[in-house]
C-alpha cells in the first residue's frame, strides 16, 4: 500500500502517466538510479543493485526483494531483500549471545566504540545525507543534519560511558559498605519511521550500546537502502574491534515485521528487554510506554534511564 500512495503522490504532483506493473511509469522500470554515473556515489556506501536486508554478524535475507523509489520523481535507486520470520528469529538469538559478549565490556571501552561509529559516521555524513535525501525526500541540508545528530549522540554518549555509576552506601555492618551497581538490560528493539531513518536510531542506538545493551532495528521499507548503509558502517566498526556484528542487527521488512517485535515484547518480554519506536500506526494502537519521540534531548534523557 505504501508502495502505491507514494506513486499517488508523484501522480498528482507531476500529472506522469502511470502504466504497468503497480501503476509505476513504465519509462523508469528499465534501469536503477544506483547504476547511473550521477549515483556513483552510492557505491560509496557499498550499496549495490540488490542488497541484502538482513545483519546480524553476517548479511543476508530470505524475504521478498523490493524496490525503493526516490519520491521526487518515483525513479527506481536499488533492491533490497527483505528478512524473512526465519531471519528475525536467527537474529534476535544471535543479537542475545552478542549480548553476552557486549555487555562484559567496561563501560569506557564500549564507549570507544561508540566514539568510533561516530568518526565513521562523520566521514560519510555527505554521502549519508545524500541518500537520506535521494531516498527519503528531505532537502540536502535537513540529510545531512540528521546524521549529524547521529554523530553529535556518539559524542554525547562516549562522555556518559565513563559517568555510569553508582552510589556507596553505609551499612549497619561493621566493616562493610554497601555497593550500588548498574547492569545492562538485555536487547533493545529499534522501529523507526520513514521520516526520521538516521536520528531516531542514533538516539537509542547509541546510549543502548555505551549501557552495555545491543540492539535489532528495524527501519521503515520506503527507507531501507539507508537502514543497511548505516548498518554497513557500524559492522565494519565492530569488526575491526573483533566484536560480534550481532551487538547492531538489521532486520529490514515491513508492518508485518513490525508486529512481530512489538506481540513478542508485550507477550512476556520473551525477546525484548526494552522496545524503543517512533510514532507509527500499530503503536497508535498498541501504545506501549517506554519512550516516545519528543526531543532528542528528552529521549537521550530518558533512555539512559530506562536501558540501564
Amino acid at each position: 500500500m505504501w508502495r502505491v500512495g507514494r506513486q499517488l503522490c508523484v501522480q498528482a504532483a507531476g500529472g506522469i502517466r502511470l502504466s504497468g506493473l503497480w501503476n509505476r511509469p513504465a519509462a523508469f522500470m528499465s534501469t536503477l538510479l544506483i547504476n547511473q554515473p550521477q549515483y556513483a556515489w552510492l557505491k560509496e556506501l557499498e550499496l549495490r543493485e540488490e542488497n541484502e536486508g538482513v545483519y546480524n554478524g553476517s548479511w543476508g535475507g530470505r524475504g521478498e526483494v523490493i524496490t525503493t523509489y526516490c519520491p521526487a520523481n518515483n525513479e527506481p535507486i536499488a533492491r533490497v531483500r527483505q528478512a524473512s520470520v526465519a531471519d528475525y528469529e536467527e537474529t534476535v538469538k544471535k543479537a542475545q549471545e552478542a549480548w553476552r559478549i557486549w555487555a562484559d565490556v567496561p563501560a569506557p571501552k564500549r564507549g570507544e566504540v561508540v566514539r568510533q561509529i561516530g568518526d565513521a559516521l562523520r566521514e560519510k555524513i555527505q554521502v549519508l545525507g545524500s541518500l537520506v535525501s535521494l531516498e527519503m525526500g528531505k532537502i540536502l541540508v535537513e540529510g545531512v543534519g540528521e546524521v549529524q545528530e547521529y554523530v553529535d549522540i556518539c559524542d554525547y554518549a562516549v562522555g556518559l560511558s565513563r559517568m555510569i555509576g553508582g552510589p556507596i552506601l553505609p551499612s549497619e555492618r561493621p566493616g562493610h559498605a554497601l555497593i550500588e551497581q548498574w547492569n545492562p538490560v538485555g536487547l533493545v528493539g529499534i522501529i523507526t519511521a520513514f521520516n526520521f531513518p538516521v536520528a531516531v536510531y542514533g538516539w537509542n542506538n547509541a546510549i543502548a550500546m555505551i549501557c552495555g545493551n545491543v540492539c535489532l532495528w528495524k527501519g521503515a521499507p520506503t527507507t531501507s537502502l539507508i537502514s543497511v548503509a548505516v548498518t554497513k558502517i557500524i559492522a565494519k566498526v565492530l569488526e575491526d574491534n573483533k566484536l560480534p556484528g550481532a551487538i547492531c542487527s538489521l532486520t529490514c521488512g515491513g508492518a508485518d515485521l513490525g508486529e512481530k517485535f512489538v506481540r513478542a515484547w508485550r507477550k512476556q518480554c520473551h525477546y525484548w528487554e526494552v522496545l524503543m519506536f517512533s510514532y507509527c500506526a500499530f503503536s497508535r494502537h498498541h501504545f506501549i510506554p517506554v519512550t516516545s519521540t519528543l526531543s532528542a534531548y528528552f529521549e537521550t534523557l530518558m533512555s539512559v534511564f530506562v536501558l540501564l
